[in-house]
């Protein structure tokens, strides 16, 4: 079984945006998210991937990713009720890679940015424009964010 270990945090200003090696844009759904399982579709690029996650569990939870054609992957996202937007953008931080995910349309101007780790209580290093940790923040659970975006936190309350 693949376990993700993973941090989130939200960031402090733009100094990252210098040290970007590369960027890619997402287009993801999800076709469950029950807080149980989450099934989620993925166009990275032109790569299509399938992903289920269990519960969380901490910053831990079980995870299984699949390559899936590209049409297929369009055909998937046709049946998920909403379609997050996001651009990731991908920093070396030896031996870690950040994940910064700049999110369009409903979620426009959050930014948050991803670490995974290889055990829980592992070591990185703090970028000084790393802000607040959103770890345990299911608001900031990407399944969240497709059914309660963050233009709408001021009117409403993820469930």
């Amino acid at each position: 079984m693949a376990t993700e270990i993973e941090r989130k945090f939200l960031l402090r200003h733009d100094g990252w945006r210098g040290q970007v090696s590369r960027s890619v844009r997402i287009a993801q759904g999800y076709l469950c998210t029950d807080p149980e399982r989450t099934v989620r579709v993925r166009l990275k690029g032109e790569q299509g991937f399938l992903t289920i996650k269990g519960r969380n569990e901490g910053i831990a939870r079980a995870e299984f990713e699949y390559p899936i054609p590209h049409d297929d992957a369009e055909a998937l996202l046709r049946l998920c009720p909403q379609v997050l937007d996001k651009t990731r953008h991908l920093l070396q931080a030896d031996p870690h890679t950040w994940e910064i995910d700049e999110f369009h349309g409903g979620n426009a101007g959050l930014i948050v940015a991803e670490i995974e780790l290889p055990a829980v209580d592992a070591a990185f290093a703090r970028p000084d424009w790393l802000g607040d940790e959103v770890s345990h923040d299911p608001r900031y659970f990407n399944s969240n964010l497709s059914r309660h975006p963050y233009s709408r936190w001021n009117t409403e309350s993820p469930r």
